[in-house]
């Protein structure tokens, strides 16, 4: 079956693939079912490690300040609740309804539909939240809230509507920011991750379902989490994950530590998931956002590399393939599969089964290490990139450039 960009998960966001050409077909196909075996067992043991916390993570998270006030939520909210905003997008679309495709409606009004063209345009509606940055009108919100929006209507919590500028998307990291004209309005208090550990207070603030303004608290129930393990692999993030319930509708709004500082923006819950919900880190949304406020887009850095996460049976199944003409003798690593034509990675000489062992001298252990490094990197400046290239250890300068907006 051929794999495009977007269902290659981890790789997407480095590659440049436009379809399942050559080689990459069938067999990729399957080093792609390989893979996401692998993953579907790494986050088996992620499940099965966070069941029996260690009694160094015991000793990390009992070291941790506990608020002394019984009401540390909702004076969390009290600090922050003005500048959570709620988010009305619309968009017209053409097409036929998706109701109109049910097989009840078919059955009693007849297959035959109108050509596409002569249906009416339809507007479709959505909500979610976001926050406050600044307090000259500078708000942050998730880009599928205002993904092809005709109009934004911002409400703030004391019922004052505006209607706002969308002023930059990034689909990559899914970050939208959205400019009003108001002055003197609260901004957020924005907090820090580095000390975040799991078992800390978790405290959301959105939207949910259309009601304003609900709060719900739980903890942080893992840190890093990829974007393949939430569901979403196309985005380059690692996400923080809560059991703060986090429903349609929180997209965009606040994640708050127990000092009522922001520390995530909610944006994700799995379809499948009971108690589950994920946040981007605020030091990602603000990165993000910077950007996007000054330049209206964000590049983001490209190495043109297609890569798998080595284990014994993909070690296996590699060797095996003789059109792949790779023989690999290490059972972990990153293994670079493919290396796409007039990339950074092709001009600076990395090669199909390179294994990567560290990149800008941080040691890596499977594809997203990788990327998080390639995302943190600069375009045009290099990229220290240490591989085994049979057993032969290099270290292989690559200067990233913009990431392709066909990727993206």
């Amino acid at each position: 079956m051929g794999v495009s960009p977007k269902q290659i998960g981890l790789y997407a966001a480095l590659i440049g693939l436009s379809g399942g050409a050559g080689w990459l077909g069938h067999r990729y196909a399957a080093l792609e079912s390989a893979r996401l075996q692998a993953e579907t067992a790494r986050t088996a043991a992620l499940r099965a490690s966070a069941l029996e916390t260690s009694l160094d993570t015991r000793a990390q998270v009992a070291s941790l300040p506990v608020p002394n006030n019984p009401n540390f939520i909702a004076d969390a909210v009290e600090r922050v609740g003005a500048s959570v905003v709620r988010i009305d997008a619309s968009r017209s679309v053409r097409g036929v309804p998706d109701a109109f495709e049910n097989p009840l409606f078919k059955r009693f009004f007849g297959e035959d539909l109108p050509p596409e063209s002569q249906l009416p345009d339809r507007v479709e509606q959505g909500t979610g939240s976001g926050f406050i940055l600044t307090p000259e009108g500078q708000l942050i919100t998730n880009a599928h809230v205002v993904e092809g929006a005709d109009t934004v209507t911002v409400t703030l919590t004391d019922a004052r509507t505006f209607e706002g500028k969308v002023v930059g998307v990034d689909a990559i990291t899914d970050i939208a920011v959205i400019k009003i004209e108001a002055t003197n309005l609260p901004a957020a208090p924005l907090g820090s991750t580095d000390e975040l550990a799991p078992g800390q207070w978790a405290i959301a603030i959105g939207n949910p379902l259309g009601l304003d303004n609900t709060v719900t608290a739980g903890i942080i129930s893992a840190l890093d989490r990829s974007s393949s393990q939430v569901g979403i692999s196309d985005k380059r993030v690692r996400f923080i994950q809560t059991d703060a319930a986090i429903n349609p509708g929180n997209s965009g709004g606040p994640l708050l530590n127990a000092q009522g500082e922001v520390i995530g923006m909610n944006t994700a819950i799995r379809a499948n998931a009971q108690g589950l919900g994920f946040a981007i880190p605020i030091e990602t949304a603000k990165r993000i956002s910077d950007q996007l406020f000054s330049n209206g887009e964000v590049q983001h850095p490209y190495l043109g590399i297609q890569m798998v996460n080595l284990s014994p049976e993909m070690r296996e199944r590699i060797n095996t393939d003789a059109e792949l003409d790779i023989k690999i003798e290490a059972e972990t690593g990153v293994l670079i599969v493919r290396v796409m034509e007039q990339t950074p990675a092709e001009s600076a000489g990395l090669k199909r089964g390179d294994i990567i062992k560290k990149v800008n001298g941080v040691d890596v252990s499977d594809a997203t290490e990788v990327q998080a490094q390639v995302e943190s990197s600069r375009i045009g400046e290099a990229l220290m990139v240490e591989i085994d290239r049979g057993g032969d250890a290099q270290t292989i300068e690559v200067k990233p450039t913009t990431l392709p907006e066909d990727l993206q």
